[in-house]
């Protein structure tokens, strides 16, 4: 479909030609001699771009482009005129035209701004669209009513411009809360930085927090800027603050009082705005005690504090998570689709996930990955995840419903095993398993387990 163009001019002229050259190039056009009628064209069918005449019989071309702009803000608006002045042409960019065109029109100009608006336009719904699948990407799944009880915090606290530290376990999704807040907050529309404290050397983390000048050391051939500076008026999130050695404690520490600092080789203060967030996963009460944490930058980042739950504490969140992870990994490595029977749904809840929601996930791509047929069966986590006793042993405990339904899940669990054991050699595995090959077929088939998965 191509893209359309409003055009509104009071000279038949002006209408002809530029309709002539627009649909040559290939768009829609329609066309206005009247404000009136613009509004009823925009009305009838939203264009994508309008070429707005500045001086209309019956409405002024800049209200005009107000209305446009309140109400339809993602339709780019040129603005044309024969009698321009610069004090126009400011005007009608304040109000927010994509452009100000002067008569007599260059086709060869306009059709360039068109280019740009179109281009423009296109990267604008990109953007909005990439930043829809981010958010979704760090959204928190769970209904439990822990989880419930820490989004509702999360939009109360992300109202203010407090600081907030996180604690939880290592894999529980810290960050998740972090972006959360920053999502709610009203420096949403500015730049999240994650800085992750444990991975950064000592040597490198000043450097990385505050830039450094050119020269300021062996291999700084120029000017960067630290994680700080590039947060300036939206957040930046410490995870691992506990990790941070006491001298970058103190450094942070003044940026938190100060909201000022100096790149490293640098003499220039540098102001900056930024909402403090940090995470840990240790008791920074006892590190303080050990002498490994400054208590006043403890006071400093404790204002409020968020409390991220282990996955054995919201079980009830598992079933969930897991098709969530499922669904997005097999949509993402285009992988045949796969559904996780309630056996192995209860079986993972019976799971306590000391590598919490990290593990989870990473059992979810595994299986996506290695487990044949289109089904999860409990067998399948046994094998895949033998490391994990308590997955690996309880393939009948951890089933639900009769009988004969745990007697199917351990078939399923021992063919799969002396399938892979032959590497897949049908002859071979019904031979050990002593049943005829048409027998095993039939039961390969009944518990679907696809021949062609190794």
């Amino acid at each position: 479909m191509s893209d359309h163009i409003l055009i509104v001019d009071d000279e038949k002229g002006i209408l002809s030609s530029l309709s002539a050259v627009l649909d040559d190039e290939g768009y829609t056009i329609s066309t206005a001699e009247t404000g009136s009628e613009a509004f009823k064209k925009k009305k009838d069918d939203t264009p994508s771009v309008v070429l707005l005449d500045v001086w209309l019989p019956d409405i002024d071309g800049l209200e005009i482009l107000k209305e446009i702009r309140d109400t339809h803000p993602g339709i780019t608006v040129v603005v044309m005129s024969g009698h321009g002045t610069i004090e126009t042409a400011v005007k009608a960019t304040k109000l927010g035209a994509f452009d100000y065109i002067e008569k007599p029109l260059s086709m060869e100009r306009v059709l360039l701004i068109i280019k740009h608006a179109i281009k423009q336009q296109r990267l604008e719904l990109e953007n909005v669209q990439l930043k829809g699948k981010i958010e979704k990407w760090y959204e928190i799944i769970g209904e439990s009513p822990v989880i419930r009880s820490l989004k509702e915090q999360i939009m109360v606290v992300g109202r203010s411009n407090s600081r907030v530290l996180v604690t939880g376990e290592n894999g529980t999704g810290k960050e998740l809360v972090a972006r959360s807040i920053h999502r709610a907050s009203q420096r949403a529309d500015k730049p999240f930085i994650a800085v992750n404290c444990a991975a950064i050397p000592e040597t490198l983390i000043e450097s990385e927090l505050f830039g450094h000048e050119k020269g300021a050391f062996t291999g700084a051939t120029s000017v960067q800027r630290g994680k700080f500076e590039i947060a300036d008026g939206g957040t930046i999130f410490l995870d691992e603050i506990g990790d941070m050695s006491l001298n970058t404690q103190a450094k942070v520490l003044r940026v938190l009082q100060e909201q000022e600092f100096q790149r490293v080789g640098g003499t220039r203060n540098i102001r900056v705005d930024v909402r403090f967030i940090t995470a840990t996963n240790k008791n920074l009460t006892d590190e303080i005690k050990k002498g490994n944490f400054r208590e006043d930058l403890f006071y400093r980042i404790n204002v409020i504090i968020l409390h991220m739950p282990p996955l054995r504490e919201r079980k009830e969140d598992i079933p969930l998570l897991a098709k969530h992870f499922l669904k997005e990994i097999i949509r993402e490595q285009g992988l045949k689709n796969k559904m996780l029977t309630e056996q192995a749904v209860e079986l993972m809840k019976g799971y306590d996930w000391p590598g919490n929601v990290r593990e989870l996930r990473n059992l979810m791509e595994r299986v996506a990955i290695m487990a044949a047929g289109d089904r999860i069966y409990p067998g399948d986590l046994a094998i895949i995840a033998k490391d994990r006793q308590q997955i690996s042993t309880p393939i009948i405990n951890g089933s639900s419903g009769s009988l004969r339904d745990a007697r199917a899940n351990f078939e399923r669990y021992f063919i799969l095993e002396k399938l892979r054991e032959n590497n897949w050699n049908i002859t071979k595995t019904a031979e050990d398993l002593m049943i005829e090959r048409s027998n095993l077929h039939r039961k390969m088939k009944m518990l679907g387990i696809e021949e062609n998965v190794k």
